[in-house]
């Protein structure tokens, strides 16, 4: 492989009007010697995201050297860099009835062109800089295919709902032990691969039991050199807009069956 694989960035967003724009110029800032494309899909917001993103990406999409904020909140493109192969790109897909973050994915997935792919929430949960060891394990390194990043494994991470630690953990132990895995975060943002990897998974949920099908998938597969790496967690509660509840919760129970033996 070579040391300067580019790399698709996957951003779903719903309702994340007061955390897109940052999240957006914080990921043009890591791997600067990386070509970069990010993919947002907009699953119908409804509070200013879908306007804010259909003012600053135009439907062809942008090419820049990065980003930064205006006053006003709007996107400044800052011009090219002095490699004139490496760039970043931004590609908006709009869905016009909300379907779930599966089906944001998927669509995502669909139009991503990158050599390797990373999942980036539009909110300010996930550190874009944890990207880094996460990329060279797979081009650097070359030793992975898949890397999961987990946030159990000493770096920062925000104390919240020990509900959502044990059900998280829960579902990590029966995973392994169904599917003969040592992962310890499989419900995490964070999956970077190859796109061999990509291509070789035929995804079909369109809501959070997308996660529990990735790992399915990959994990059943039996060829791909899965890792797993320490990422910060900046965890928010429900009042500053997190989502993914109980019900998500006692889903993906079911389908880490489902996926096993469908």
């Amino acid at each position: 492989m070579s040391a300067n694989l580019s790399l698709s960035v996957i951003m779903p967003a719903f309702n994340e009007i007061h955390t897109i724009g940052e999240i957006l110029v914080r990921c043009t800032r890591v791997l600067p010697e990386v070509s970069k494309e990010i993919v947002v899909v907009d699953d119908c917001s409804s509070d200013g995201t879908r306007e804010w993103l259909e003012r600053n990406i135009p439907t062809t999409g942008l090419t820049c050297g990065g980003l930064f904020l205006d006053e006003a909140g709007d996107l400044v493109l800052q011009p090219l860099g002095e490699d004139p192969a490496v760039v970043t790109s931004i590609v908006l897909v709009m869905h016009e009835v909300n379907q779930g973050k599966g089906k944001a994915l998927q669509s995502g997935f669909a139009t991503a062109t990158g050599d390797v792919i990373v999942i980036q929430d539009a909110d300010h949960e996930y550190d874009p800089n944890d990207w880094v060891k996460m990329y060279d394990l797979i081009a650097h390194r070359e030793v992975a295919d898949v890397v999961y990043g987990s946030r159990f494994y000493g770096t920062a991470h925000r104390s919240l709902y020990f509900y959502h630690y044990a059900a998280n953990r829960l579902i990590s132990v029966l995973f392994n032990l169904i599917y003969n895995q040592t992962l310890t975060d499989i419900e995490v943002c964070y999956k970077m691969f190859t796109r061999p990897v990509l291509e070789s998974m035929k995804l079909t949920a369109c809501d959070f039991g997308i996660e529990v099908q990735m790992s399915a998938q990959i994990a059943l597969a039996r060829r791909w050199r899965i890792y797993e790496t320490g990422i910060h967690y900046f965890g928010r509660t429900y009042e500053e807009g997190k989502k993914i509840n109980w019900k998500d919760g006692m889903k993906a129970l079911g389908y880490l069956l489902r996926y096993r033996f469908s």
